[in-house]
């Protein structure tokens, strides 16, 4: 049985073994006895919100904007229960998942809720040089990436992913490759959730119109069977 609470150290501790394995995710995940949706989740919140979102929630939770979109859009998908959404995006309660619902179908716009801490630092483009300089520098200060943040005005996560794409592929991994889709071995956990997010968009999107069309298809129905 899956241990039922781990602290955020020892989630820290899972995330960096997990970067650094030597095996398959499969077999890291049945090592450590541990599903790999909850290893990706967490780090997915590590990289979003640093230790602070490994924590366990005690009280009023915050939620980023992209985290509100992506479990409404699995919601409206049809393909998860509400209740496998808020397991999924560990969200403190029906309700407040229903409220982003129905936020989101009256056309409002989800928004970060905010909290005080770094990780509101938004991202911003950077060059190759800077984004070196900035690996230099968490490398330097142990892998410090709340302070890189700080230190440089630039998003928690871009150094989290900065840092782990050098290590990985050394200064190439720095490269900016817009223009080339990533394949799906490619993407990190958060672009996966923005990749599927979009795809998700443009299927409500097409199903509205859908919905729209039969709907005007039906009150003119309506109206040539009255005109009789």
């Amino acid at each position: 049985m899956a241990k039922s609470a781990y602290t955020a150290r020892e989630k820290y501790e899972l995330i960096m073994a997990y970067e650094d394995r030597q095996t398959s995710a499969r077999d890291f995940c049945s090592q450590h006895n541990i599903s790999r949706k909850t290893i990706e989740r967490w780090i997915y919140l590590y990289c979003t919100y640093g230790m602070d979102g490994l924590q366990e929630a005690t009280g009023w939770k915050r939620y980023s904007k992209e985290v509100k979109t992506a479990a409404v859009l699995d919601s409206l998908s049809g393909a998860y229960s509400l209740t496998d959404v808020i397991q999924k995006y560990e969200i403190s309660s029906h309700s407040v998942l229903e409220k982003w619902i129905r936020n989101y179908n009256d056309h409002r716009e989800l928004k970060d809720t905010q909290r005080m801490s770094n990780s509101m630092i938004k991202g911003r483009s950077t060059s190759l040089e800077e984004r070196l300089e900035i690996v230099m520098y968490c490398l330097q200060n142990g892998k410090n990436y709340n302070q890189a943040s700080e230190h440089f005005k630039v998003s928690y996560q871009q150094v989290y992913q900065w840092v782990k794409k050098y290590e990985k592929e050394g200064e190439t991994g720095l490269k900016d490759n817009r223009g080339r889709s990533k394949s799906d071995l490619e993407l990190t956990t958060e672009e996966k959730i923005q990749r599927e997010m979009k795809r998700l968009e443009q299927e409500n999107e097409r199903l509205r119109a859908e919905n729209a069309f039969l709907k005007k298809l039906e009150e003119l129905e309506r109206r040539r069977l009255k005109k009789r």
